[in-house]
This record gives structure tokens, sequence and C-alpha cells, in this order.
């Protein structure tokens, strides 16, 4: 594989790319080899209010909001073909810099592209309406962008999650802040790069990586954040949302899911076991939205069970970026340990290991940050396994005997994200739909998502929705104006 096209990533701040107020460099390694794929420059707080001060410049004084839209259309149009362009470089450096395998971060890329292309067709649709109202009156609405706009991203999916909300944000006029998560910048400093290329106005796209204690605090606590966007843990989401809560500022929060996986009497066993497999172990189960519960009905557990468990065992793991490679690392040391306490738990709590549950070794895997896609069974409903997002490759295993009680099971989380159904029987599909408690349901599908699909989850999962013909609705505020007409003159 070809090293990055770069060994060196700053800053991106009012058009120009910049070392940071302290110059110190992040060494950034590769998860499967710990060999070292580059350095990149660590913003300060400093450097978060310059970015803000150059997104505030270019906001009012570029003209970026102020027309019909078209110009915005031809943009984000052109950022779309030139991402594609480099669609495999970007690829290979986000596999490089986070570990997923190579076929799942082409996937990435052109998702980012059809992104970036639906979105583009909202940028001339910001439209007001007018609402009768009694009397010689007029009364209509105007649309707005908000201003400056901060976009917190996490590591899992860097680009694509960075730009779910950058696209509708840019879409509808405002001026942007990225902040990519410390451990993934690479992609989101060559993106913004061929923004420039694009035509974005210096200042409209600004990227600070950093710590987000540092970084994120003060990008969000900044009297120039209009709205803010997070991806990512609980605990860091209840911290921005108190930031904003503050100063009144807008949040869109998606904070992670315990996903439940109901597998009915009549579900075709082989399609649901693939589509498991690619629920919790795709991206290393690093997924907000993993399958991660499977609630399979007592009479198919036992064949169920054994077909997942040969399907674990099957994957190909290695290093991303080999060509076949089905399940990469972990993206650091720190996650693979994070993930390995919850398996000890879970057999300290009476589970059984059916398979996995430990770090791969071998010359291959000795260097990185590899653990076996583990399936865990009988474990107990109130063990941290089963309560908490693990974000790794583990499933666990229980079963039920009725609906009700697999609705029961189901809906037992402080989440509600994502939740998949398996069966043939249509009605009983969307009768169980109805009562789940999550934003999104998938029925004989493993977990899947489209541009042009809201993205988002009820309880602890968060606030507000992503994707969807009304993606630009958090980016926007509405403004109502009322025109008194006066009484009309008599002729005569």
């Amino acid at each position: 594989m070809s090293s990055p096209d770069s060994a060196t990533y700053e800053l991106l701040i009012g058009g120009r790319e910049a070392p940071g107020t302290r110059g110190e460099r992040q060494a950034l390694t590769d998860p499967a080899s710990g060999q070292e794929v580059a350095r990149v420059a660590v913003g300060s707080a400093d450097d978060a209010r310059a970015a803000l001060e150059a997104a505030e410049g270019a906001f009012r004084e570029s003209n970026w909001a102020s027309d019909d839209g078209a110009r915005r259309v031809k943009a984000l149009l052109k950022l779309a073909g030139l991402v594609e362009a480099q669609a495999e470089s970007l690829a290979q450096l986000e596999t490089r810099n986070m570990g997923k395998p190579l076929r799942e971060s082409r996937g990435d890329i052109a998702y980012v592209v059809r992104t970036l292309e639906y979105v583009s067709g909202l940028a001339d649709k910001v439209e007001g309406e007018t609402i009768p109202v009694p009397g010689a009156r007029f009364d209509y609405t105007l649309r707005e962008p908000v201003g400056v706009t901060v976009h917190i991203a996490p590591w899992n999916y860097p680009l694509l999650l960075s730009v779910r909300s950058l696209a509708p944000a840019l879409a509808a006029g405002n001026a942007v802040v990225l902040k990519p998560a410390s451990l993934t910048p690479l992609s989101a400093v060559a993106f913004a790069r061929l923004a420039r290329d694009a035509g974005l106005p210096d200042g409209i796209l600004n990227v600070v990586s950093g710590p987000g204690r540092e970084v994120g605090e003060a990008l969000v606590d900044d009297p120039r954040c209009a709205s803010v966007t997070f991806t990512g843990s609980a605990e860091v989401g209840r911290r921005i949302a108190e930031l904003a809560a503050r100063r009144f500022v807008p949040a869109t929060l998606e904070l992670g899911g315990k996903g439940p996986v109901i597998v009915f009497p009549d579900a075709d066993l082989d399609r649901v076991a693939r589509g498991i497999g690619y629920g919790i172990f795709g991206n290393a189960g690093q997924m907000c939205w993993a399958a991660s519960r499977l609630l399979v009905h007592e009479s198919l557990r036992p064949a169920l069970v054994d077909r997942v468990r040969a399907a674990a065992e099957a994957l190909k793991l290695g290093p991303g970026w080999e060509d076949g490679v089905e399940m990469g690392p972990l993206v650091s040391a720190d996650q693979a340990r994070h993930v390995l306490e919850y398996v000890t738990d879970a057999r300290d709590a009476g589970g059984q290991v059916v398979t996995g549950g430990e770090r791969a070794h071998g010359p291959r895997f000795d260097a990185g940050h590899f653990v076996r896609p583990t399936v865990l069974a009988d474990v107990p409903p109130t063990s941290r396994a089963v309560r908490e997002e693990i974000f790794g490759p583990v499933l666990t295993v229980a079963s039920f005997q009725d609906p009700e009680e697999a609705i029961r099971l189901a809906n037992d989380t402080t989440y509600g994200l994502l939740a998949a159904v398996w069966t043939k029987d249509l009605g009983l599909a969307h009768a169980t739909a109805r009562r789940l408690e999550a934003g999104m349901v998938v029925v004989n599908e493993a977990p899947v998502s489209f541009p042009q699909t809201p993205f988002g989850g009820f309880k602890g999962s968060g606030l507000g929705y992503e994707q969807g013909a009304r993606a630009l609705e958090p980016y926007t505020r509405r403004k109502n104006v009322l025109l008194n007409l006066g009484t009309p003159k008599r002729k005569g």
C-alpha cells in the first residue's frame, strides 16, 4: 500500500495551513502495525478562537450566503467530483489512519460523495412560506443561516461523519469549523484542501485538530459559535450540551447505541447470520449503530448461534490495507483494552464466551490492536456487557419466547438509535417496528442508511437528526415578517 500523500498535516484556518500557535505535532500510527503514518499539528484554544474569527469574517464578507444558493450548489457539486477523483487516495489514508479494511473505507468515501451530491441539491431550496393572517396584512417567513457552526467529529468514520453535518451547514450558507478526532484527523485536512480547490471562500471551512477538552470546549463556549454538532460518547455529549445550553445554542448530538436484533421463528437463518456479522463485526464493531444485542426466539437459538459463531471464526482478520481482509484492528491500544475489559466482566458474571474474547496473536497481529470477533452467551441482563456501549466486535446473545418479551428486552436500554427485525411476516414487522424505542428500524437488513434517510435516535442516543430532506434545518433559523398593508383607499 502506498504511503500517505504528505507526512505533515497542518491546521487549516482562514484558507491557510498553519502549524498552530504552540508548534506542537502529534505522531499518528497505523493501528495494524504501530508504524508512524504522519505527524499532525496539535491545535490549542487560541487556534480554536482564530478559526472562529476567520469563519465569522468569511460569513460576513464572502457573500457565501447572500445569493439564491446557486453558488453553493456548484461549489458542493465540484467538491463531490474532486472527492470522487481522489477517492482511492482518501480511502487508503483513512485505512492507514483508522485501521478499517480498505473495502470499507472505499464505501465510506463513496458515501461522502453521494452526501455532497444530495445535499448540494438542497442548497438553492432554502425556502420560506406565506401564512394567511386576518385583515390587510401579509405574513411570510425567511430561513437564514445561523452564522458559524461547529462540528466535532468522531474517529470511527472520520470523513463520513464529518461531511454528514458539514455539507448541510455549508449548503445552508454557514461558515464552519471542524474539529476532527485527535486520533484520525488526516482525511479531514485532505478534504479541506479539496474544498479550497472547489471554490469555497477562504474561512468558510476551517479545520482545527487537538484535544477535545481544550479545543472542543473553546469552540463550543465561544459566543461566535451559533450551532454545534457532535458525534461521540454520551459523557462528552452531556458536557457539550451543558456548554451549549449556557448560551441557548442549538445542539445536534448523536451519542451511540446498544442496538437489538430481534429474530423471529420464521426468519431465514443464513441471511440473518450474514446480517448480524456485518452489523457487529463491520468496522470491528466501532459503530454507534452496531447491532450488538442478539435477541433470538428460543426455538432458533442453537442453530443461529452456531451459524454466527462459524461466521465470526471465518472472518479474515488483518491489516486493513491487505487484500481480502474483512475485519481490521481497533483504533488504539486503549480501545482494545477497553473492549476486552467488557469480556472479562461478562465472563466473571457467569457469561459464556462462545468464540473470540481475546487478542489475536501471531506475526501479523502482535504489533497492532487486534481483537478477535466475539460472541457472548448467557450474560446476565444487568451486566455491563449487556447494558453499556462496548464499541468493539462483541455480540451478546439472549432468547425470548414471544413477541411481547422480545419488545420488552429490546427496549430495556438507555439507548435508542437502531433496532433490527428479522421475519417474513410483514404485519409482525410493522407492528414490532412501531413499538421499538429507536430512531431507526431496519427489517430483514443489516444496519444501513442513505444520505436521503434521517439518522438519529431516541433516549440516550442523542438529540436531533441528520441526513434527509430536512438536513439543513438545524443550520438555519426561521424569521417571521408581518406587513400591515393599510386600509385600501376608496376611489371617487
